[in-house]
C-alpha cells in the first residue's frame, strides 16, 4: 500500500472511486483541490492510497493558517462532510497516519476529520452537528402534502403570492442577497471570486435558483449536485424575503424541480443542535442525523472551538451585525477565508 499526492492527470480516477464508494460525497470531489486553491491560496493536500495500480482510499485534506483561527489541517474546510473513504482498514490506517505524519511537518494544532459517522470511538469527538436528509418523491403533490401542517400552509401562501423561481447563470443575484444575509447573523462573507469558481469548477454540478417578486430578487441558493442527491448549500435573502416567506418558498420551488429533474434525494446539509436552521428544517419534517467531528490532537491539548457560539466571537458578532452592506462585503473575505 502506497499513499500519494493526487496529480491533475489521477482526478478522474478519484472521482470515479468516490462516486462509487457508498460513503462518497460531493465534498470528497477532487475539484476542491482547485477551489481551496484558487479561492483562498490554502495549501490543499489530497491523499490516495494506492495498491496494484488501484486506488484503494482517498482524504482530501485543507491546510488553514491563521493568526486568528489556529493552525489546521481539515477534511474538508468550507465543506459539511469529509474523511476517508477506504475499501479496507489498511488503507484507512496508511492515509491517516500519512494525515498525521504531514500534520506533524506543519506543526499544525489538529487535524479535522467531518465524519458522517464516528470511526474511531477514542477519538476526540463533537457532535454539535447533524444533518438532515430526505427522500422525495417524483410527484410535487406527494411532497408537499408530506411537509408539517404548519410549514405546508406557509408554502401555499408562498406559492399564491406571485412569486417567481429562476435559474442564474451568474453569481450576481446570489452574492447581493447572501452577503446581505450573513451579515445580518454577523457572520463575515466570502468574497464573490469564491462562488465564481465554484461554478467554474463544478459546472453542471452547481446551480443557482433565485426568488423573484415584481422584478426584485429577494432570495437566492447555490446548490450542489452528487449522484441522485441535491444539496442546498449557500442560501440567503433580502430583510423583504422574511416578510414575503420568500426563503421558505425558495426551497420548495428547489425541491419541486429537482423532482422534475429525477432527483431522489434533499440533502439540507448540516445545523448546529436547537439552532434557528436546526428548527426551520424540523418544520419541514426532516429527521436529524448526527455528524461526527472527529479530531486528532498534534499539538494542541483540546478541540479547536471557531463555532460563532463561541463566547469568544460574541462581541465580533454583535459588532458585524451593525456594519453597512458594503463595508462587510470588503473586510469580509478577509476573514472568512480562514474560518474553514
Amino acid at each position: 500500500m502506497e499513499v500519494k499526492s493526487l496529480s491533475l492527470e489521477k482526478s478522474h480516477k478519484w472521482d470515479e472511486y468516490v462516486k462509487q464508494h457508498d460513503a462518497g460525497t460531493f465534498f470528497h470531489l477532487s475539484a476542491w483541490k482547485q477551489v481551496l486553491e484558487q479561492a483562498f491560496n490554502h495549501d490543499a493536500y489530497f491523499l490516495y492510497a494506492e495498491s496494484n495500480n488501484e486506488i484503494r482510499g482517498v482524504l482530501p485534506l485543507g491546510h488553514i493558517q491563521s493568526r486568528l483561527f489556529g493552525n489546521s489541517l481539515i477534511s474538508l474546510p468550507f465543506c459539511v462532510y469529509g474523511g476517508v473513504l477506504a475499501s479496507d482498514t489498511a488503507a484507512q490506517i496508511a492515509l491517516e497516519d500519512a494525515a498525521l505524519t504531514l500534520g506533524k511537518r506543519l506543526k499544525v494544532g489538529s487535524i479535522e476529520y467531518r465524519n458522517l459517522t464516528n470511526k474511531h470511538p477514542d477519538w476526540p469527538t463533537k457532535d454539535l452537528y447533524v444533518s438532515f436528509q430526505k427522500e422525495i418523491d417524483p410527484d410535487p403533490e406527494v411532497n408537499l402534502k408530506a411537509i408539517p401542517r404548519k410549514q405546508r400552509a406557509v408554502v401555499r401562501k408562498g406559492i399564491k403570492s406571485g412569486m417567481c423561481s429562476q435559474w442564474d447563470e451568474d453569481v450576481e443575484n446570489l452574492y447581493r442577497v447572501y452577503s446581505e444575509s450573513v451579515r445580518n447573523l454577523g457572520t463575515p462573507v466570502f468574497g464573490k471570486k469564491y462562488f465564481k469558481i465554484l461554478k467554474q469548477n463544478f459546472q453542471d454540478k452547481c446551480s443557482i435558483l433565485s426568488i423573484t417578486h415584481n422584478g426584485e430578487v429577494l432570495s437566492s441558493v447555490m446548490n450542489f449536485y452528487f449522484r441522485d442527491q441535491v444539496l442546498p448549500y449557500y442560501g440567503g435573502g433580502i430583510s423583504a424575503a422574511r416578510n414575503m416567506r420568500a426563503n421558505d418558498f425558495m426551497y420548495w420551488e428547489l425541491m419541486r424541480r429537482s423532482a422534475e429533474q429525477g432527483i431522489k434525494i434533499f440533502d439540507y446539509g448540516r445545523s448546529k443542535k436547537e439552532t434557528g436552521s436546526y428548527r426551520f428544517k424540523k418544520h419541514w419534517g426532516f429527521e436529524a442525523t448526527p455528524l461526527s467531528y472527529q479530531y486528532v490532537l498534534v499539538n494542541d491539548k483540546d478541540m479547536p472551538n471557531v463555532s460563532p457560539t463561541n463566547p469568544k466571537y460574541e462581541l465580533m458578532i454583535r459588532v458585524w451585525r451593525k456594519l453597512p452592506v458594503g463595508v462587510s462585503r470588503f473586510i469580509g473575505p478577509w476573514i472568512a477565508k480562514d474560518l474553514g
